[in-house]
């Protein structure tokens, strides 16, 4: 049972409740009206307990392993006396809805941990791999006292720009020997990256991984830097749990990214166009919302989008009619 009182959710999430963390999540992710109503309110009571912990999205190519870096990352903020949070979003099936969410098995030892808390999101379809909620949820998390938020994408393809715009440091995963560091280099991603680290390099692989990284560093020095005081660094790492390698250096070129921009003053200023981001695509998402609940569009939608696909209408012309709907005074 959702409980409607948003002092409720507010008071227990400040509290370090975490069955009550889950309970309000679910909230935040609930599609109905009267629920997302309780949510805003509840988002608007948390939104001054939080801003400091650190947002970090990791992204990468498939089997890159991902799961694998966060639960060893985790594992070491835990160890180091943080209180870590991963946003685990799982890709949806486009045909049935459907999503695995099966990253909490994935890191079972980061799970056990006290101080651990996972929680694994359908993404829906949304773009960049993000779950439609993924902000809300990680604003709750701050609130709750996690100092670090980790937001695992469903990986790079999509709009990795989504991701960059609600975390601090974006980290791109990639691995060595299977094409991908070719496949991989595209300005797109390298562009919105704060960090890349070449995963998986121990063994055999060591030597195609520093390979790999000689060729990544290569190609961010061919790219304007987003940040006046911070050069994109390339790193080689393992997440075997019985010897990771780099995982530390990468966390350090974390902190060291939040120092210097913070010192620049960049690190204030970028967190003020995320919170300019976030309403304007909660903006384009209630846009959509409304266009699809509008009592004309439910009766007429249909209609139009069988003479399109018959070729008996234009998709400009009906597209045209179908917006005009939303003006009363438009007629058909």
């Amino acid at each position: 049972m959702i409980s409607t009182d948003p002092d409720y959710y507010v008071q227990s999430v400040l509290a370090q409740d975490k069955r009550v963390l889950a309970k309000t999540i679910t909230l935040i992710e609930s599609a109905r009206h009267e629920h997302q109503q309780v949510a805003r309110q509840v988002v608007d009571g948390l939104l001054p307990h939080t801003g400091q912990a650190v947002r970090l999205g990791v992204t990468g190519v498939p089997g890159a392993g991902k799961s694998t870096f966060i639960e060893t990352l985790g594992t070491m903020l835990v160890k180091d006396g943080r209180k870590v949070a991963v946003l685990a979003v799982d890709p949806s099936s486009q045909r049935s809805g459907g999503s695995v969410l099966a990253d909490k098995t994935r890191m079972k030892n980061l799970s056990t941990l006290t101080n651990a808390f996972i929680r694994p999101s359908p993404s829906g379809g949304t773009l960049g791999g993000v779950a439609r909620k993924t902000r809300e949820t990680m604003l709750i998390c701050e609130a709750y006292g996690f100092d670090v938020v980790l937001i695992e994408t469903v990986g790079v393809g999509q709009s990795e720009t989504t991701v960059a715009s609600m975390v601090d440091f974006f980290l791109v995963l990639m691995i060595a020997g299977a094409g991908d560091e070719l496949q991989g280099i595209k300005k797109g991603v390298l562009e919105v990256a704060d960090a890349i680290a070449i995963n998986k390099a121990d063994g055999d692989n060591v030597e195609r991984a520093n390979l790999a990284r000689r060729q990544y560093e290569f190609a961010m020095h061919l790219l304007t830097p987003t940040y006046a005081n911070w050069m994109p660094p390339v790193f080689t790492c393992s997440s075997l749990e019985a010897a990771p390698i780099g995982i530390s250096e990468i966390w350090a070129a974390v902190l060291d990214h939040r120092q210097k921009l913070t010192e620049s003053g960049e690190f204030e200023e970028k967190r003020r166009h995320q919170a300019l981001n976030w309403m304007w695509f909660l903006l384009e998402e209630g846009l959509k919302e409304r266009f699809h609940q509008d009592p004309k569009v439910k009766r007429l939608l249909p209609q139009f989008a069988r003479e399109v696909e018959q070729g008996a209408t234009a998709p400009t012309v009906a597209a045209g009619k179908l917006l005009f709907l939303l003006d009363n005074d438009a007629a058909v």
